[in-house]
């Protein structure tokens, strides 16, 4: 194993500081079986477990010899193979992780026994078994101790070439056996390997809009049966300008039954929205064509021209104008999700000089319903209208009272405005990979 590389993969995931939060929280799970087939991969499929015992050569075994057996001589035990390895990880509470790795060594050396010298071949089950644990958190680096380190020897089994093993060999090499292969094992799996700096962040686009660079903001926190991470970070704007955000401590929900959490914090998140829900202006004729309501709105608008307006003409045609404004603001409750917005509603005309006439501008401040949902490594939103509240910006025409006119702007609101906020929000905000999963499903809790 090569913790260096590994564990520094587990610190990355494993980020939960203790509940103490003022506001709350979101988190993402990944389930024990997909953490334990990703480690498996960065241990196995990459050789690195094979490379550390790779060398590992064990000392002669001798035997004294008796009136009725003569001495027997084990020497060049050298591995000649690794077979059938297999990987756990648990949860230590309080602690960290804890890796066990099953597999079977397979040793090959020469025995000699009296004066016939022939192949020997032993193969033995062993466990190693390493505890994880993180300490010293200070700008964004974790220090990882590999600490507690053994290895159990299991069922053995020894050939020879010949196939005739006596007694007296198999007792000899049990024996030994039985000190020496736990010991090195434990020292080739550690070696090296006991105190170093970790620090991992990672950067990732937000379509073209932006980008987000992640970073840890604390120690790694075990608490039941899970590992979590709580991610804070930046949000940069294309073209270099920063997005703020408060950056505060949050409770992050626990999931049952799953090892990994991910815990994202509403500011956080927040910041991120300002880039993706990044919409163009939209202008567009006050007619059927665009929406249902459209002559139910002009209607109702020209209703409330003031008698004896100069400017006020009820045949002139007109113009939508909708432009958002300000920042969202995700706000996470118990198992909801909302996100408020501001959104500027202009109505225009023309004036018989072909110059533009503020008819109305409003302001509307919607909340939205927002279902989340995790799809190919991205945090997805979908939002649906909640409640809305109008209030008068301007009327170059005299309009004070607009009231009679909310039924029609929630209906362009739906129909028009929604679409287009739901289109970009489709792309969804990118996520980390953890253990270098690609989180393309998952559990979520608010």
């Amino acid at each position: 194993m090569q913790p260096l590389k590994l564990f520094g993969i587990v610190l990355f995931l494993a980020l939960l500081p203790p509940s103490q939060g003022i506001l709350s929280g979101l988190s993402c799970a990944v389930s024990p079986r997909a953490m334990q087939q990703a480690l498996s991969k960065v241990v196995f499929d990459s050789g690195l477990f094979q490379k550390k015992l790779q060398g590992l050569v064990l000392p002669n075994i001798l035997g004294e010899g008796g009136l009725l057996n003569p001495p027997t001589v084990i020497t060049g035990l050298q591995l000649d193979g690794v077979w059938l390895p297999t990987l756990a990880v648990a949860v230590l509470p309080g602690v960290g992780l804890q890796l066990s790795i099953s597999a079977q060594l397979e040793f090959r050396g020469n025995c000699l026994v009296g004066l016939l010298s022939e192949v020997i071949s032993i193969t033995a089950d062993v466990t190693i078994t390493a505890n994880i644990k993180c300490t010293n958190f200070e700008l964004g680096a974790v220090q990882v101790v590999v600490d507690d380190c053994f290895c159990i020897l299991g069922a053995v089994k020894i050939g020879l070439l010949s196939g005739l093993l006596s007694i007296s060999v198999n007792t000899i090499v049990l024996n030994q056996l039985t000190t020496i292969v736990p010991s090195l094992v434990t020292r080739a799996g550690t070696a090296h390997q006991c105190s170093v700096m970790v620090s991992h962040t990672a950067v990732f686009p937000i379509g073209t809009k932006g980008t987000v660079h992640y970073h840890l903001t604390g120690l790694p926190f075990a608490s039941g049966s899970s590992l979590g991470m709580d991610l804070d970070g930046t949000v940069q704007q294309a073209g270099g300008s920063i997005v703020p955000h408060h950056s505060y401590s949050s409770a992050m929900p626990p999931l049952l039954e799953s090892m990994l959490l991910i815990g994202l914090r509403p500011s956080f998140l927040s910041s991120l929205l300002f880039v993706l829900l990044q919409i163009q202006p939209q202008t567009f004729p006050c007619s059927t064509e665009a929406f249902s309501g459209a002559n139910q709105l002009r209607d109702a608008i020209i209703a409330l021209f003031p008698s004896g307006c100069s400017s006020c003409s009820p045949t002139a045609p007109l113009s939508i104008h909708l432009e958002c404004v300000g920042k969202p603001i995700m706000l996470l409750e118990t198992n909801k999700a909302t996100v408020n917005l501001s959104v500027m509603i202009g109505v225009f005309t023309k004036r018989p000089d072909s110059s533009s006439l503020t008819v109305l501008l409003v302001k509307a401040d919607i909340s939205l319903d927002t279902l989340l949902s995790i799809v190919g490594g991205s945090l997805v939103l979908r939002f649906s209208l909640g409640s809305t509240s109008l209030s008068l910006e301007s009327s170059d025409v005299g309009i004070i009272e607009i009231s009679k006119l909310k039924p029609y702007f929630i209906s362009l609101l739906v129909e028009i405005f929604l679409p287009l906020l739901n289109a970009v929000a489709a792309a969804g905000l990118p996520l980390p990979k953890v253990f270098n999963i690609p989180l393309l499903n998952g559990n979520i809790r608010i």
